[in-house]
């Protein structure tokens, strides 16, 4: 004989019920079949609400409960023959009346027992097993009814289900024993109690009634039919890789289903453990797939880890003080407390000075255990030795389940450690002595980070998923996009990561998507997005709350700069070419750093310096290898070095800039790049990074354009004032030209002081025939004191600079 089991979901239409009859009949060709039955989807909820809306004297449960007659009555005509329909649609009329009476009863006192909630929450097994065992007759399939209440014995107190298994086994063997052939059409869930009074197994105890079955017949396997493929390695609705299990062992199951896999209930186990009876939990609407076997041993499975679960209806009650100190029985008191009011504590941690306690209680009934731990220790509290217990809502419990997790060394520091990297505060921590269980009290908001966080770490290693965020999409930016699109194949094939685009913005629109941006299609996407908000873009990258989240700026924008200090500090790496931050004021920028160090996030700024050039890692080696610094000099503008490189004086000066700014080499506002404060931000970050506390007010500058070229206000008027000054300019080259030299703006930091300024270069030196846009620098340290390091290649240009964030995006997902 076969136990078969289908829940809610798979008898949610007569289409479904239907589906599940192929089911039966298939199982039929083999042995006797016993098919357990939920309620029709969505029923049981509806009958609770119900009552709730009765005992509040709210008569809309009346439209309610019409709703729900014509659901069965329609589901009767439709599965049921006409010539057979009289006979059901009786019996459902029978059943409605008497919900009818009851709800009527529960209105007119204003009141709702318990025993009156367990009578009324299972007529939805009663009536659905009752029309399907008319459909299967009306198919010519021989098939009985076999009610429940007549054979389980059990008593359900405030949800904790106690089974008589002595009188409930005898039952049944005595019922079954005398059928072993055709179909039993059984309802779930339902059952009475000694006194013969109604009761039922608890919300999901339509699994427990065919593990009872089964285990009473010592039947080799119960099948649980439901709507996904088994036991997942995490909620599926959460994690998107989460995958289904083909094994796990009974204390695997019993774990994670206590700790919120929905998939079965967690008393199912216990009547089949003993016997060693397998469940398999299969997909109704994909009974070819494997699905999950539950059984003794899962030594099948190679991975330490099985699955990650979650509770989200819970609160914390915190009690705590030094009247608790070495006092012998408190915990005895305490729990003895919280057992009497019915709190079941679904954890606890006690610190090892024996100051606090701290448990997890449904959030329900967190109330009810602070109000009796308040009474049971008012002496206590009164005399200050103890405080009033505390609530803490809000909170959630993951955890690691794994039969192979004992004694293996290091899973507890992974776990944390990848919390820790992505800012998720662990405020209580539990493992059970059989070592099969790791869970950790987190806030509810990151619960869906956190899922997803431990299952690429313990599931998805070696792929890595990294999130990006990315304002500015012009020259830089759109290059980057591409740079993404092109290597993102190679990236997920010899990095193992997997870099999706999920918000992208300008100075005019900007487009999430959580999904993921298509990047053959993201131009016409970003036109019809919502209009650009600085704060709300900040704001959704909080709402998504998505580990290995990147927030990439490609501008030059002052007041986009101001948000990073936000990112970081929830977590959220910053990489940037914009130079204004780590060009600010100096307690800005060490604040940056620190937030970046105490919130585990990376600030990265590699093409601050050099756009796509190793400048300043290279710079952050020497100094973290215990070299110094004793002088730096370089060429740091691609822009300003192909501008002297190009202009000869054939084309007038302004021309040559225009070439520069039109071929991506300056920035937006090519006074930045002329004027030379972009250059003295540049040696600036770098001496900061060498450890001087410098401003920018410092470094002297060595101006070479008109104090009124400097002080135009529009790139019109700077133009127009260049023009202006061509003799200044043709004086300039003519006079280096004279001398065999080139001209070069120079940075250079030595002896604790910086500036910038157009140097005429002779052949000789190590700037002389530096072409095109190409930076150079050289690092004179205590290990090179004559030769110097250097660094020397292409410095401006919106391909190189897109190559050297992305080349920091990736030292992010190798982390």
């Amino acid at each position: 004989m076969k136990v078969l089991k289908f829940g809610g979901s798979s008898l949610a239409s007569p289409e479904r019920i239907k589906l599940v009859s192929k089911t039966i009949q298939k199982h039929l060709e083999e042995d006797a079949v016993v098919s357990v039955f939920s309620a029709f989807g969505g029923v049981t909820n509806d009958l609770l609400e119900m009552a709730e809306l009765a005992a509040k004297e709210d008569i809309r449960y009346k439209e309610i409960l019409a709703a729900n007659e014509k659901r069965h009555l329609d589901a009767a005509r439709e599965l049921v023959p006409v010539a057979n329909q009289s006979s059901i649609l009786s019996k459902i009329k029978n059943e409605f009346n008497r919900l009818e009476t009851l709800y009527e009863g529960v209105y007119l006192l204003n009141e709702l027992s318990d025993k009156t909630r367990h009578v009324i929450s299972g007529f939805g097994e009663i009536l659905s097993s009752q029309i399907i065992a008319e459909y299967f007759k009306g198919l010519g399939i021989k098939s009985q009814f076999a009610d429940t209440r007549d054979l389980i014995v059990a008593k359900n107190a405030s949800e904790k289900v106690q089974v008589n298994y002595d009188l409930t086994n005898a039952n049944i063997k005595k019922f079954f024993g005398s059928h072993q052939s055709g179909l039993y059409v059984v309802p779930g869930f339902v059952s009475k109690n000694e006194q013969g009074v109604p009761s039922t197994l608890g919300r999901g105890g339509s699994d427990f009634t065919a593990a009872i079955i089964a285990g009473a017949l010592h039947t080799e396997k119960v099948l649980i039919y439901t709507d996904v493929n088994g036991m997942y390695t995490a909620n599926p609705n959460l994690v998107p890789h989460a995958y289904s299990l083909k094994e796990i062992s009974y204390e695997e199951a019993m774990e994670l289903s206590h700790f919120g896999a929905k998939v079965l209930y967690p008393p199912t186990i216990q009547p089949l453990l003993d016997k060693k009876i397998e469940i398999h939990i299969k997909n109704t609407f994909e009974p070819e797939q494997a699905g999950t076997v539950i059984s003794k041993s899962s030594k099948k499975n190679f991975r330490w880890v099985t699955g990650i679960t979650h509770i989200d209806s819970i609160k914390l009650v915190n009690i705590e003080g030094s009247g608790m100190v070495g006092v012998p029985g408190f915990s005895k008191r305490l729990f003895e407390t919280l057992y009497l009011e019915g709190v079941n504590v679904v954890l606890i941690t006690q610190a090892s000075s024996e100051h606090s306690i701290c448990i997890a209680v449904k959030a329900d009934e967190a109330e009810k255990a602070k109000a009796a731990v308040d009474e049971a220790f008012q002496n206590e509290i009164a005399f200050k030795k103890i405080k009033p217990a505390e609530i803490e809502g809000n909170v959630a419990i993951i955890a690691l389940v794994g039969d192979r997790m004992k004694s293996h060394h290091g899973l507890s520091g992974k776990m944390f450690s990848a919390l820790g990297n992505n800012n998720i505060n662990i405020r209580a921590i539990a493992q059970g002595s059989s070592e099969r269980n790791i869970s950790a009290v987190i806030a509810k908001k990151d619960v869906t980070k956190a899922l997803n966080t431990l299952h690429e770490q313990f599931f998805e290693v070696p792929s890595k998923e990294i999130n990006l965020f990315v304002t500015g999409v012009g020259n830089v930016g759109g290059k980057l996009i591409a740079q993404l699109k092109k290597q993102e194949d190679y990236l997920l094939e010899k990095l193992r990561l997997k870099i999706r685009v999920l918000a992208l913005s300008n100075s005019r629109q900007m487009l999430f998507n959580e999904d993921g941006i298509d990047l053959d299609n993201w131009q016409e996407e970003l036109k019809n997005g919502e209009p650009a908000n600085k704060q709300e873009f900040l704001d959704r990258v909080r709402e998504f709350n998505l580990r290995n989240s990147i927030f990439v700026d490609n501008t030059a924008s002052a007041d986009i700069s101001q948000y990073y200090k936000h990112y970081l500090a929830d977590s959220v790496s910053v990489v940037t070419c914009n130079k204004i931050a780590c060009a600010d004021a100096y307690e800005n920028y060490e604040q940056l750093q620190n937030l970046a160090r105490e919130y585990g996030a990376s600030f990265l700024y590699e093409t601050n310096v050099g756009a796509g050039l190793p400048i300043i890692d290279t710079l952050q080696n020497l100094i973290a290898s215990g070299d110094r610094i004793q002088k730096i000099q370089a060429v740091l503008s691609g822009s300003l070095n192909f501008v002297f490189n190009t202009y000869d004086t054939s084309e007038p000066f302004y021309k040559v800039v225009e070439q520069a700014k039109e071929q991506g080499y300056t920035e937006p506002d090519p006074k930045i790049d002329l004027s030379g404060v972009d250059v003295a931000r540049k040696i600036l970050i770098l001496a900061r990074e060498s450890g001087l506390k410098l401003e920018l007010d410092d470094i002297e500058r060595d101006d070479f354009l008109s104090q009124e070229s400097l002080h135009s206000t529009s790139n019109e008027e700077f133009f127009e004032l260049l023009k202006k000054d061509e003799p200044a300019f043709q004086k300039i080259y003519e006079n280096a030209k004279s001398k065999g030299s080139e001209l070069k703006y120079v940075a250079q930091l030595e002896n604790g002081k910086a500036k910038v300024g157009l140097q005429e270069v002779g052949p000789q030196h190590p700037f002389a025939n530096l072409s095109g846009s190409d930076n150079i620098v050289l690092f004179f340290t205590d290990r090179y004191p004559e030769q110097p390091l250097i660094v020397k290649g292409a410095g401006a240009g919106a391909d190189v600079t897109a190559s050297g964030i992305f080349a920091d995006i990736i030292r992010i997902g190798k982390k």
